[in-house]
């Protein structure tokens, strides 16, 4: 990758001309614009030297939190909290380094939350404490950094600690964990579902915090349908079961194609396979019983991932042209 200042210094220099530079940006945009939009990618790691770096910083990590654990359990905490902001000045506001950033982002909150639960209280109002620290720590670790998962991060311990002060003040509150996962669930997917919003085009970091957003919301989504149904019970799977559970799949994969994210697909998976394969082992197929399932199933996401685009452009064409123009368009 080249930044525009060493493509600025290759114009003055006289190795490209203004015109061939300003064709070189704009392809290179038109390739970036299509594959953000097409393949949900995100950087994880730019080169092995992130990983050097992620072993490097861990070490010092671990020892920081020890020697400050000798002292007193909360100020090893906040060591860690204040190392991993020093390291993210330099690793991720000079270096943009991928892995690094996402390692220490959820240290630094991470972090955060440790010393409430050390300082303030072991019980669970200590974690409610750090969870709202961690919230507004997570957003100033926005503000300054602006590393994607951050968002995820932020919203994750904002709800963290509302779920547990809830839990804490109603004691009836244990017997709503699946209306509880199924409430914070749609709470995450809506707000994926406004930064996506801001940038159809996906092509800024907003794009890429809405990324992270769908990767929380998925699993409790998930868990709070396919768990409602007794799925993870196989012995009581029935035929009607295993028909509910396929026809879920198959509208969670039609909102997949609809909003371009796979998140909630990938979610779902294990939950499909399971009822499947215990289905398959209660009509007396028992050492493949997973094994077909495996392959119907991979063989039929393999063929929409080869006609995704495709199938997304007969998906969009029946919703009206207000919701069209919030989402990204088909390629």
């Amino acid at each position: 990758m080249y930044s525009e200042e060493e493509l600025a210094s290759a114009v003055e220099a006289g190795v490209l001309t203004e015109a061939t530079a300003a064709a070189l940006r704009d392809h290179v945009a038109r390739i970036r614009v299509g594959s953000a939009a097409d393949d949900e990618r995100f950087r994880l790691v730019t080169g092995f030297n992130d990983i050097f770096v992620v072993i490097a910083c861990g070490l010092l990590l671990v020892s920081v939190a020890a020697i400050g654990a000798s002292v007193a359990a909360w100020l090893g905490a906040v060591a860690v909290a204040f190392c991993a902001w020093g390291l993210a000045e330099f690793f991720i506001r000079k270096r943009h380094m991928a892995l690094p950033a996402i390692v220490l982002a959820v240290t630094f909150v991470g972090a955060i939350v440790a010393v409430g639960v050390y300082h303030v209280d072991h019980s669970s109002m200590g974690w409610v404490v750090g969870s709202i620290a961690a919230t507004f720590g997570a957003w100033l670790h926005w503000w300054r950094f602006r590393v994607p998962i951050t968002v995820a991060l932020g919203v994750a311990a904002a709800l963290s600690g509302a779920v547990t002060l809830l839990l804490t003040i109603v004691s009836e509150a244990a017997e709503w964990t699946p209306l509880i996962a199924l409430v914070t669930g749609l709470i995450v997917f809506a707000l994926a579902l406004r930064w996506d919003a801001a940038d159809p085009s996906r092509t800024t970091r907003r794009s890429d915090a809405a990324f992270w957003l769908h990767l929380l919301a998925a699993p409790m989504l998930v868990h709070a349908v396919f768990g409602g149904l007794g799925v993870s019970k196989g012995d009581s799977t029935t035929l009607a079961t295993a028909l509910l559970v396929g026809v879920l799949y198959a509208a969670i994969a039609l909102i997949s194609l609809t909003i371009d994210r796979r998140a909630l697909m990938v979610a779902a998976l294990s939950y499909v396979l399971y009822t499947f394969s215990a289905l398959l082992h209660q009509f007396g197929v028992v050492s493949l019983g997973f094994a077909f399932t495996a392959l119907l199933l991979g063989s039929a996401l393999l063929l929409l991932s080869a006609f995704w685009h495709r199938s997304r452009a007969c998906v969009l064409q029946f919703l009206p042209s207000v919701l069209q123009t919030r989402l990204p368009p088909p390629r």
